[in-house]
């Protein structure tokens, strides 16, 4: 793969760059493909060679399905493609936060009995699936599966769950879901997930999430400042003295530090947040250990740059690597965000680390959007878009090093494939995967190629009751039946499907946007439309 950053904005001041990132938040969407399209090159030979490389993983991966995380065969069973899964992702979002019994009974017996149980009897290779079609039980030994469940599966489910007065079933259920939900949580407390770590290889790489999407209060933000600053203690004390790159670090989302975060309040939040910020990161440069600002709503964005601007200005921190950032492939943004971040570097004389994603909000983008009648989208609205946006912000960034650290955020394995085959030689960077998702690409890749870069997980930390936002989010990403994750191991979709370059799936669609959602959010009446990709 010949890949390039393309031409350069002939703007290089600072001012400028971030003032073009605010004009083109709402920009057309078809021209920025064009642009994201003329400013990535691929040589026949080198996408065949992606291409090739792709689909040996997944045919390894496929292969070994009998290891595949317990997550991933769930997600695969019980997706958003059948009844069976909806009424389980509802049950998900619904349980752990539902305070009374009744009412969780009768969700249960609404959700539960009248899905088609038996069509997934013993459809997996998991235990865990199997048993949870069985009865939603887990273990085998809450409930003695009567005779008549051989029978007639479904029936017997149907029974159980009109009894709605039983506490076994709703126990069962809620139990259900704390263990799909500690599939994601590598542990409750930043000590015990650093025990897990040091017990498990393929986590002995993390990025640590201390679980909180946002603070409603100044008392909520305190406690999540308290548990940042707690768990970049105990990070910064395993393993000291070891490279930056090769020990664990922290992300931290900005919202979780501020109730009002918006530029609404711009003034006051700068002025609140940026002392306890900086004193946070002082803390992770003084232990060695890197610090990532974790994406927002793309309407967040503009704050979040003006406080990693005073980050970066931070002369006491100028020599710490460890400062990075998350940038969302889907926001159409992606590829001058990277040029403002790798000219931020430069001014600063620093160096940061990027997070490349696809991103994790968009559901909420569109939506928000069409609510607030604006006149566009901030984010690309076909899936085969934000796919070659992450392609293109990968060159970019390997073109902005080593101003800029390539952390690449992903678990498709032509993203994998094309990201190693544009690398240039020589080039420090890193792949991350969600824990609990992609141990089965990254393990066929380090099987085909021993000299392949760090993979460090993405590690969830935090109480079951702080798990519903993130929980729910990441069933929704990757329970959809278009999603990566779900078609990656499904025996029925063609490997040639799954590894489809998508560069040359956009030259050949004519499309450059959704014809299903509207072009301008503001002819959408405001009582409400929803579409999907």
């Amino acid at each position: 793969m010949n890949a390039r950053p393309g031409p350069q904005p002939d703007m290089h001041s600072i001012d400028d760059l971030r003032a073009a990132l605010r004009r083109l938040t709402l920009q057309d969407e078809p021209a920025a493909v064009e642009r994201v399209l003329g400013q990535l090159e691929f040589s026949q030979a080198a996408g065949m060679r992606a291409k090739a490389r792709a689909a040996a993983l997944v045919a390894g991966a496929r292969a070994r399905a009998a290891e595949r995380p317990l997550i991933d065969s769930f997600l695969h069973e019980f997706g958003l493609s059948n009844a069976e899964g909806i009424a389980l992702m509802c049950l998900a979002e619904a349980l752990l936060r539902i305070p009374d019994d009744e009412t969780a009974d009768r969700l249960i017996a609404e959700k539960i009995a009248q899905a088609n149980w038996a069509a997934h009897q013993g459809q997996s290779t998991s235990l865990f699936v199997n048993a949870s079609t069985w009865a939603l039980m887990l273990t085998g030994r809450i409930v003695d599966l009567p005779e008549e469940t051989r029978r007639d599966p479904g029936a017997w489910m149907q029974r159980i769950t009109r009894r709605v007065g039983e506490p076994m079933v709703r126990t069962a259920l809620r139990r259900a879901m704390r263990i799909i939900g500690g599939e994601f949580v590598v542990g409750r407390t930043i000590e015990e997930a650093l025990r897990r770590s040091h017990d498990q290889p393929d986590l002995a790489l993390c990025s640590f999430d201390m679980l909180g999407e946002g603070a409603r209060t100044a008392a909520d933000a305190a406690r999540y400042l308290k548990a940042y600053q707690h768990a970049l203690s105990v990070i910064g004390a395993d393993r000291p003295g070891e490279p930056l790159m090769q020990r664990s670090a922290l992300s931290i989302k900005l919202s979780a530090l501020e109730p009002r975060f918006d530029l609404l309040h711009r003034d006051a939040v700068l002025a609140r947040l940026g002392p306890p910020l900086l004193a946070l990161a002082r803390q992770a440069a003084q232990a060695g250990i890197g610090l990532t600002l974790d994406a927002e709503e793309a309407d967040r964005l503009d704050l979040s740059l003006d406080l990693l601007t005073m980050l970066a200005a931070d002369r006491q921190t100028q020599a710490w690597p460890g400062l990075g950032v998350a940038v969302q492939a889907y926001g159409l943004r992606a590829l001058p965000l990277i040029d403002w971040l790798a000219e931020l570097a430069r001014l600063h004389g620093r160096n940061l680390a990027v997070r490349l994603v696809k991103g994790a909000y968009w559901d909420a983008e569109i939506k928000r959007a069409q609510e607030r009648g604006l006149r566009g989208y901030p984010v690309y609205t076909r899936k085969v878009n934000t796919d070659v946006s992450y392609l293109s912000g990968a060159a970019r960034l390997f073109a902005h090093a080593p101003l800029l650290y390539p952390q690449f955020a992903t678990h498709n394995a032509y993203s994998v494939a094309a990201i190693l085959e544009m690398r240039p030689p020589g080039a420090a960077f890193e792949f991350q995967r969600l824990h609990g998702m992609g141990t089965l690409l990254y393990d066929e890749a380090r099987r085909h190629d021993p000299t392949f870069p760090p993979i460090r997980a993405y590690a969830p930390v935090g109480r079951h009751e702080d798990l519903l936002a993130y929980l729910v989010r990441r069933l929704l990403e990757n329970g959809a039946n278009t999603s990566f994750v779900n078609r990656f191991m499904d025996e029925a979709v063609p490997v040639e499907e799954i590894v489809e370059d998508p560069v040359t799936l956009l030259e050949r669609t004519p499309e450059r946007r959704n014809l299903r959602i509207p072009a301008s959010a503001s002819s959408i009446s405001r009582r409400g439309s929803t579409s999907t990709r």
